[in-house]
This record gives structure tokens, C-alpha cells and sequence, in this order.
């Protein structure tokens, strides 16, 4: 993990981290919101699930999210991964939840301001997901230079 990503992996690991604790205790009514919600958007994957299930799911999502943030060993890339399937997900329910938008389906209703921040989420993953890239295709044109200087029948 590279020093400069600390900061964001922290925020964002800690705030997803304590989402899914809180969530694991959810009662039958919140259950039954989350799964409404989650099943209305994508009714393909979660319109059979139980709601209790799916808020347990759910509440394993996040914690896994969070703690491959917050775990050093975890490269970027894998984390930023994570991170962007999850803010995709939830940036996916709000553009496709009419009552979230405007008319314009895009900036949002009072009822959607909550879920429309989540956008950061998916900026955060992907700027992990760039840095790890970048960094081990820079860590192998390091790696290159040093078997072809090796490899070199050139004197040294």
C-alpha cells in the first residue's frame, strides 16, 4: 500500500466497515426496506431472496469491502476493484430509481441526495484501481531493464 493512499483507503474502508457492523443486527423492518430497495433495482439477482438474507448479505458485503480496504496487505488494485463494484452498485440504484432524479434522471431529488454522494465511492475505487495498475506496470519496466541489463553481453 502506497503511503498516498492511506488517507482514502482509511475513510473509505472505516465508513464502509462500520455501514455492514451496523447492518448485521438488522431488524426484520430495515431488512425489508434494504431488500425492497435492492430488489426493485436489480429484480434479477434479489426479488426471490428473503429480505432478512439478503440485509445479512448484504451487511458481509460491506465488511468485506471495508476490511480489504483498511488491510495493508490487500494490493490497490484488488481494493479499488472492490470499492468500484460496490459505489457502482449503489450509483446503479439511484439512476435507475426514478423518485431519486429529476426529471432529467440524472441530478437528484430530495429523496436521492443521499444515494448520489455514494458517486465518490466509485471515483475513490477507480483511483486505487489506476495507482496499483500503474505502479506494477511500473515496478515490471523496472524489472525488465534490470533482466535485459543481465542479460546483456555488453561489458558493465
Amino acid at each position: 500500500m502506497s503511503l498516498t493512499q492511506v488517507p482514502l483507503r482509511l475513510a473509505t474502508g472505516a465508513f464502509i466497515l462500520n455501514s455492514g457492523i451496523g447492518k448485521l443486527g438488522a431488524d426484520e423492518g430495515t431488512a425489508q426496506f434494504l431488500h425492497g430497495a435492492a430488489a426493485s433495482t436489480y429484480p434479477t439477482f434479489f426479488k426471490d431472496m428473503e429480505p432478512t438474507k439478503f440485509a445479512r448479505l448484504l451487511a458481509w458485503s460491506e465488511i468485506g469491502v471495508g476490511a480489504a480496504l483498511l488491510a495493508p496487505m490487500v494490493p490497490a488494485t484488488v481494493a479499488g476493484a472492490a470499492l468500484t463494484g460496490f459505489g457502482s452498485s449503489l450509483v446503479g440504484m439511484y439512476l435507475r430509481t426514478p423518485s431519486m432524479t429529476l426529471d432529467d434522471g440524472i441530478r437528484p431529488s430530495q429523496d436521492g441526495i443521499a444515494v448520489a454522494k455514494d458517486v465518490w465511492l466509485v471515483g475513490a475505487g477507480l483511483t486505487l484501481m489506476t495507482q496499483g495498475i500503474s505502479a506494477a506496470a511500473k515496478s515490471g519496466a523496472k524489472a525488465s531493464r534490470r533482466a535485459l541489463k543481465k542479460a546483456s553481453p555488453l561489458p558493465r
